[in-house]
């Protein structure tokens, strides 16, 4: 079997496992969302990178010494098929790069990344990802009970606080401006002032 380097290799309508994705020697970044390959952005711009490392600053040290974990992108996260029980690569078909994962269940974790949900999940939208966020990692997220799920629009400077209900459906629960503080659902005590999040504008 050829060494796949290139995504001209590569069906892009085919259906892949993670088994697959092993393989790629890929320059470019891919997710598999359910067997299909999405193209990651380029890599992050500064302001990107300055909001993920604010966030990871305040998360770092509020989880500092508790069981729950922290990860920043690149960080493989794969998700089973609701139908599935088992863990083999080639049964899981999706596996995804969240800027920023909080894992409290330390049996998800290994080498590899996390297997399974993690429990609260922070996306930091680029200008050539915001579709993907929106409407297929949102609909994956909810289908996978990630718990709680914030979508970070830098540029606009708000944030959108989702909450896994028990109808198992996400519902918005704030909306944060850069003058607000975000407050978790799921970890009460964790508070972030947006305006220590996002870039002064000029």
């Amino acid at each position: 079997m050829p060494i796949i380097t290139s995504l001209s290799q590569l069906d892009l309508n085919g259906t892949y496992s993670y088994a697959d994705y092993l393989q790629w020697r890929l320059e470019e970044a891919v997710e598999l969302i359910k067997g299909k390959i999405f193209r990651m952005s380029p890599a992050p711009g500064a302001t990107h990178q300055r909001i993920s490392g604010k966030m990871m600053h305040f998360l770092s040290n509020y989880f500092w010494q508790k069981s729950c974990e922290v990860f920043s992108a690149p960080f493989d996260v794969r998700l089973l098929d609701g139908s599935k029980s088992a863990a083999a690569n080639h049964d899981i078909f999706t596996v995804v790069q969240p800027d920023i994962s909080i894992i409290c269940d330390a049996t998800k974790i290994d080498e590899a990344g996390c297997l399974g949900a993690p429990d609260l999940i922070i996306e930091i939208l680029s200008k050539g990802n915001s579709r993907k966020e929106m409407k297929h990692k949102f609909s994956l997220y909810e289908e996978n009970s990630v718990r709680e799920y914030w979508i970070v629009a830098p540029y606009e400077q708000f944030l959108q606080q989702f909450i896994l209900s028990g109808d198992n459906r996400y519902h918005l629960h704030a909306i944060c401006t850069s003058d607000d503080v975000v407050t978790s659902v799921i970890f009460p005590d964790l508070n972030i002032p947006l305006q220590e999040v996002f870039p002064d504008k000029d």
